[in-house]
């Protein structure tokens, strides 16, 4: 496959819970690992198995590892949260897990999305049926839109997050759940937007320029922030160099994914994650990529289907993704 070189390279549960029995697993479909840099192996040891571990999923979404309760991730579509153990598998954890009663002529998507934890542990939920930002207490399951608009405006449908260390949210709100696209009569922003939510409860808008914001991760050091654009016609991933304020100072291409749509490769740039020590992991088409920070492609997870997010979980050891209708799990070798 060719490989794409970015600019850069180349210049959480208590009794309130539902319950239900655990998901049968099918057969799965066979999920690989192809190496394209020797690196990968610091990595990924070689010899590696990708295992299914959640099957019979309308879309999977939005995974989060929650430190004592598992891993949690969302079925948008379905207006489902599922949590998984290795003692109990895969049960209902929240339903809904976004807005209740909605129109599907007009809702697509009325359940939860991106998922994360704030720094006091709580659960953070991008709602897009309820086209807001939540936070849910895992100990009371108290429920708390924390924002629902811009400037007095609905937003559209609320994707995917990442919490600074300061507390803001940066958030990506395209127009995916809704029915209709950027043509919902219920659309009311003109912007899909990257938005940045305060801890003071400002929002502020990071950009209003992309045609299909979507997953987003800030760099450890927290002086760049990354955005993946779902658009066809031109897939990529964007970079910010942040101020002391956390806003933008100036943006560049980060990763031209237009090259890897060749031979009907599935997917498109999705949710991404950054571990502590710099590696991404992003959606592409054909899978998931791991890239160093200077965006040079070390390894790519196939599965025949689009992966469209991911999370890092149990100290940096395990990378958890979502894949269609299944939730994958593949160790990692850990590096501080």
């Amino acid at each position: 496959m060719s490989v794409v070189i970015g600019r850069r390279g180349l210049l959480a549960a208590g009794a309130w819970l539902a319950a239900a029995p655990a998901l049968a697993l099918e057969p799965p479909a066979a999920v690989t690992i192809r190496r394209l840099s020797p690196a990968a192996d610091a990595l990924i040891a070689p010899g590696s198995i990708v295992e299914t571990i959640a099957t019979g999923i309308r879309w999977a979404e939005g995974p989060l590892w929650v430190p004592g309760t598992g891993l949690l991730f969302s079925d948008p579509p379905a207006n489902l949260m599922r949590r998984w153990t290795r003692a109990e598998g895969t049960r209902r954890f929240l339903s809904p897990s976004g807005a209740a009663h909605t129109d599907p002529a007009l809702v697509r998507e009325p359940g939860s999305n991106g998922l994360a934890l704030d720094r006091k542990g709580r659960l953070l939920i991008a709602n897009s049926g309820g086209r807001s930002i939540d936070r849910l207490d895992l100990k009371t399951g108290r429920r708390t839109v924390l924002v629902d608009r811009y400037r007095g405006k609905r937003f559209n449908s609320p994707n995917d997050l990442h919490v600074a260390r300061d507390g803001a949210i940066y958030f990506t709100d395209p127009p995916y759940g809704l029915a209709d696209g950027d043509t919902s009569p219920i659309k009311e922003l003109a912007q899909n937007g990257v938005y940045r939510l305060a801890p003071d409860g400002g929002v502020m808008l990071v950009d209003g320029t992309l045609t299909r914001p979507n997953g987003i991760a800030r760099s450890p050091d927290e002086r760049r922030l990354y955005v993946s654009v779902s658009d066809e016609a031109a897939p990529r991933i964007m970079v910010y160099d942040l101020d002391a304020r956390g806003m933008p100072r100036r943006s560049e291409l980060w990763l031209d994914a237009k090259p890897l749509q060749g031979a009907g490769a599935p997917g498109l740039p999705d949710g991404m994650k950054i571990r502590q020590d710099g590696t991404h992991f992003c959606s592409v088409p054909g899978g998931m990529m791991v890239l160093t920070p200077e965006a040079e492609p070390l390894g790519l997870v196939v599965s025949g289907s689009a992966i469209a997010n991911c999370a890092i979980g149990e100290h940096g050891t395990i990378l958890y993704m979502t894949g269609s209708d299944r939730v994958f799990r593949l160790p990692l070798r850990h590096r501080t």
